[in-house]
């Protein structure tokens, strides 16, 4: 007999993704003094915690018997290995000092963020009802704005 996941679970792994996204954005915005970098990143941060209620309203919405699995932990174990965890570990302020440096790396960082978002919220929106499917691609297109944006700002700091 197949496990029933509980999808609230996963969803939270999302939203704290977008936790740690919007504290990166939020300490790359306090961090540099170009203010093309301060307003971009302070959107970013900004946008993330939009996404964050908008994720906890589709949590606290869904029913706890929306797919099943063939193992008990099938799909926590595979949503969590779709993230890079060593990314969002260089998050912590201690980390992140060490290893932003850079406006060109915190872009860089900025996008293996969005990259990482994509492909967990196109992953997670497969086990979703058809009436959350909607809401949650409408925010991986909003990731894929953001990592546009972080794309043309990188091309001007590699420009030499």
């Amino acid at each position: 007999m197949a496990n029933v996941f509980n999808a609230a679970e996963v969803i939270d792994m999302g939203i704290e993704k977008e936790k740690k996204r919007r504290d990166f954005y939020g300490a790359v915005a306090e961090k540099f003094t170009a203010k093309e970098m301060k307003d971009l990143f302070t959107r970013l941060r900004d946008w993330e915690d939009t996404h964050i209620k908008k994720f906890a309203e589709i949590r606290d919405s869904i029913e706890e018997s929306e797919a099943t699995e063939s193992y008990r932990g099938e799909l926590a174990s595979y949503m969590k290995a779709t993230i890079d965890d060593i990314l969002y570990n260089q998050v912590s302020a201690g980390e992140f000092g060490k290893n932003v440096k850079t406006e060109l790396a915190a872009i860089q960082y900025g996008m293996g963020f969005e990259k990482d978002a994509i492909l967990f919220f196109n992953e997670l929106a497969k086990y979703m009802p058809a009436y959350h499917k909607e809401k949650v691609q409408e925010l991986v297109e909003e990731e894929k704005k953001h990592l546009v944006f972080l794309a043309e700002l990188k091309k001007k700091y590699t420009k030499i």
